[in-house]
């Protein structure tokens, strides 16, 4: 076997909705295959970070995400070569139904993944009361789209033996592929839920069982072996790298004496980063350090700070209570320090964030209170145009990124020329508008991923030399 990126094996798991067990079957694999000894690269169709960090923690490596909203489609063919060619097989899980999209077109849709990478598909089917009829779906998924290459079927939550048998004939006999397993019921206490998904493998005090609970289920139920054997690369997928991808490929221009460091908030209340972000910035020449704010009552001696998303909501009480790091962080913002935050590190910049009937003080950065709803507040993917000066984009630039969460604005003072944002897709912070900042303090709701939003590394390096040289 080849290991260049472009003839390794490799299989998007997918599903006909969300919700029908692809990431519990995708865990299983990657770490069943890994235990084989295989170097799994693992990816994430979609902007999810939850799903990734478990599929990292299954692989031992890091997991990518592969989205046509947020990036070019020859960046997202580039990333998986580039992370896929030192690998043995490369896992892609899926996002929602096999062909849902943005648009009736299915663009950004699973399925469209599976073309532009040339990858077969594993179906995840959810047989919970139902026999014949799974392979009527089936059926509908293989003359839907003629491209899509199915190669096999895994089912789930069946009810025993009797139930799988008539799955299984009737999808061999009518579709024509392969089942390669089927799954019972999982016991809740493996994989407890959280919000859309899954809690973070950070915030599961058991990550290591509920990835042993996985493995033992795929490896007692699917045919590892077979799946392998019907992985054959489609050397369609083979392409010159376009210049569109040499375009978006992040030099290392920053590197040498003039090295910054930038601090990246980053524990169990703040764990939501994309590899490529924390890459992009290294390979600009950026020393990343790790700061904790559950753990550390200070700031270290950094040029700029990036802090990510997460639940700062479970970690509230602990937040507040480290009233030194939360005066530093405000110190920091204070003097200048450039920081950057998207939706948890937003909240922490706030002033309070309200649970229930209990307030916590969070750093007092932005005269922000949040609360906390039942339901989501926002959700789905962003575009937003810069429509005022700020310290990190240009005005008039067009970014696309992906907002979810839960936090609500419970009072704000700002005025219409903090807000750098003006969602034209999306909620945002207030008003159809986000990204509010003070001096070189910046937060938003909106996520972005640094190979979609291409400016993103490069100001924050820029912010951050300038700060540098300030202080010399």
């Amino acid at each position: 076997m080849q290991k260049n990126g472009k003839n390794v094996p490799g299989v998007i798991i997918a599903g006909l909705r969300g919700g029908s067990g692809k990431t519990v079957i995708s865990l299983g694999i990657t770490a069943a295959w890994k235990e084989k000894g295989f170097k799994v690269s693992s990816f994430k169709k979609g902007p999810d970070y939850i799903d990734a960090g478990w599929l990292s923690k299954a692989a031992g490596r890091p997991c990518y995400n592969l989205d046509t909203f947020l990036c070019s489609t020859a960046t997202v063919k580039q990333s998986y070569i580039e992370h896929s060619k030192n690998c043995d097989i490369c896992v892609v899980e899926g996002n929602r139904g096999l062909y849902d999209g943005i648009d009736t077109d299915g663009s950004t849709s699973t399925a469209e993944l599976a073309k532009l990478l040339g990858l077969p598909v594993l179906l995840v089917l959810d047989c919970t009361k139902a026999t014949r009829t799974m392979a009527a779906l089936v059926l509908g998924c293989i003359k839907f789209d003629p491209d899509i290459r199915i190669v096999g079927a895994i089912l789930n939550r069946v009810a025993g033996k009797r139930h799988e048998q008539k799955v299984r004939v009737n999808i061999e006999k009518f579709c024509n592929i392969p089942v390669f397993g089927a799954l019972p019921k999982l016991d809740a206490d493996d994989f407890p839920e959280r919000h859309m998904g899954l809690v973070t493998s950070e915030e599961h005090a058991f990550s290591d069982k509920a990835i042993q609970a996985a493995l033992q289920i795929v490896r007692d139920n699917v045919d590892l072996n077979g799946l392998y054997d019907v992985l054959v690369p489609d050397e369609s997928s083979v392409d010159t790298i376009t210049e569109e991808i040499r375009e978006v490929t992040l030099e290392n221009r920053h590197a040498g004496p003039e090295r910054v460091t930038i601090g990246v908030i980053r524990d169990s209340a703040f764990q939501f980063y994309y590899p490529d972000n924390i890459e992009a910035l290294r390979k600009l020449g950026a020393k990343i350090v790790f700061i904790s704010p559950l753990k550390e009552t200070s700031i270290p001696d950094v040029d700029a700070i990036y802090m990510g998303g997460g639940f700062p909501e479970t970690h509230a009480p602990e937040l507040a209570q480290n009233q030194r790091f939360r005066d530093s962080l405000k110190r920091v913002s204070e003097k200048g320090l450039p920081i950057y935050a998207e939706c948890g590190g937003l909240i922490f910049l706030g002033q309070s964030i309200r649970l229930e009937d209990q307030v916590y003080p969070m750093s007092g950065v932005f005269p922000i209170r949040f609360g906390l709803c039942k339901t989501p507040q926002g959700h789905g993917y962003t575009k937003v145009k810069v429509v005022h000066e700020n310290p990190f984009f240009k005005t008039g630039e067009i970014l696309k990124g992906h907002e979810f969460r839960y936090s609500s604005i419970l009072a704000i003072d700002y005025t219409e020329d903090e807000m750098a944002f003006r969602m034209e897709r999306g909620k945002g912070i207030i008003d159809k508008k986000d990204g509010f900042f003070k001096q070189n303090t910046f937060g938003t709701y909106t996520h972005l991923h640094a190979l979609g939003a291409l400016s993103w590394a490069p100001s924050l390096i820029e912010k951050a030399m300038a700060y540098k040289i300030s202080k010399s």
